[in-house]
């Protein structure tokens, strides 16, 4: 039984940052690649950004390019989302995911397998 937990979410103003972590259980974490997504309201889930399984490889969407900075820790089985320079329409619940194969680090929403239960951002203007 595969388990993420996220966390570090909250209340912010435009321009300043947070950072979120995904704890994870219950399998080989460090042998797969991650994923965040976020779904704002009445839109679809949308690719953040994804690192692959050692770390040394990221993706990142184009909206968030230059702001957002994924990162992993093997040895504490977390992975890391700092979100800098946030604006209005970063409002979203944001979500982490495990891979379904080990080295797919698609932007799809079926190219990950495991998810966790969300974690929300606002930012105010």
């Amino acid at each position: 039984q595969v388990q993420l937990v996220e966390s570090g979410g909250g209340l912010v103003q435009a321009g300043g940052s947070l950072r979120l972590s995904c704890a994870a259980s219950g399998r080989t974490f460090s042998s797969y690649a991650m994923g965040w997504f976020r779904r704002a309201p009445g839109k679809e889930r949308e690719f953040v950004t994804a690192i692959s399984w050692g770390g040394s490889r990221t993706v990142y969407a184009d909206s968030v390019k230059g702001r957002f900075t994924i990162s992993r820790d093997n040895a504490k089985n977390t992975v890391y989302l700092q979100m800098n320079s946030l604006k209005p329409e970063d409002t979203a619940a944001y979500y982490c995911a495990v891979a379904a194969a080990r080295y797919d680090m698609g932007r799809s929403v079926s190219s990950y397998a495991y998810w966790g239960q969300g974690t929300q951002v606002t930012v105010s203007s």
